[in-house]
């Protein structure tokens, strides 16, 4: 199947994306591996007009909103976040009307619909960047509320108004396992996810983006890590760190989604367009303008 896919892929000029969170057959076989907006960028920099997005919905969608021009597929059409599926557009735009003084600032897990709504869009590594610079000082912040509460407490100046949503991979990561692991493994180095509840969040020695964790491992020294997010980057840290050890705190930090798709799946995306994804173009424009906005106060 490796072998069908690199001829397909090489024939049809075209190349595949991978989420960190994804198999561990998948992410050998793509040609970037990476968080979702620094896939979307590659595929508006590539000169590849047919990219297949491994990942969930939301991702491809934004890689299509960047770039409209090209064929974005994803190959499990049902592969769909659960954060990003938490906001519902009507009660959004209740928040809206209701608090049209605040900028509203949305996580980039989040449909294009929700994106058309927002002011601008931020990751986990540039969150605090942009809020630094936004200069209202009232905020909405959406869907994730651990990741919320985690920047609102970097801006205690600011008022902030956090949406009930959360990652449930994330969430079901318990500080419990973490506290029993550190008293079984000495100098056990514990690498969190800001979308964890507030218990891992206080326990972890570094907190970060999925990159900012590979990259912190990838540049330490240290033997043992914990790693609190979902267990498909252990892969990518096993192969740049062969000698160090990496551990997960429990069984549970498996993202489903993240996991429907197989190299099946991506053969058959290539041989057959499976799945073209389309976004409203009413609906594109709007998005990007708030992922442009975030480009912008990135720098």
């Amino acid at each position: 199947m490796r072998d069908k896919i690199i001829k397909l892929k090489k024939d049809l000029d075209a190349i595949i994306l991978a989420h960190n969170y994804q198999r561990a057959e998948v992410l050998d076989i793509a040609d970037y591996v990476g968080d979702s907006f620094y896939l979307s960028q590659i595929a508006k920099k590539c000169k590849n007009k047919t990219i297949v997005f491994a990942g969930v919905h939301f991702m491809a969608e934004s890689a299509k909103i960047l770039s409209p021009e090209k064929e974005i597929l994803l190959p499990v059409l049902d592969a769909l976040c659960p954060l990003a599926d938490m906001v519902s557009i009507e009660t959004l735009k209740e928040f809206k009307e209701k608090y049209s003084d605040y900028t509203f600032v949305c996580y980039i897990n989040t449909s294009a619909d929700v994106k058309a709504l927002c002011d601008v869009v931020v990751t986990s590594s540039n969150a605090e960047k942009i809020i630094s610079r936004i200069e209202n000082d009232k905020i909405v912040f959406l869907p994730d509320k651990n990741l919320g509460e985690h920047i609102k407490n970097k801006f205690p100046n600011k008022k902030f108004i956090i949406w009930d949503g959360f990652c449930p991979t994330h969430q079901r990561i318990q500080v419990k396992h973490i506290i029993s692991l550190k008293e079984k493994i000495n100098n056990l180095v514990v690498l969190a996810h800001p979308e964890c509840n507030s218990e891992v969040r206080e326990v972890a020695d570094f907190l970060g983006s999925t990159k900012e964790i590979i990259d912190f491992a990838n540049k330490t020294d240290y033997k043992n890590y914990l790693i609190a997010t979902e267990d498909g980057v252990i892969h990518t840290l096993k192969q740049n760190n062969p000698n160090k050890n990496f551990y997960v705190p429990g069984t549970t930090a498996t993202c489903i989604n993240m996991k429907k798709t197989t190299l099946e799946d991506i053969y058959n995306s290539l041989l057959y367009k499976k799945h073209s994804i389309t976004v409203d173009e009413e609906i594109s424009n709007l998005a990007l303008k708030s992922l442009m906005k975030m480009i912008e106060l990135a720098g």
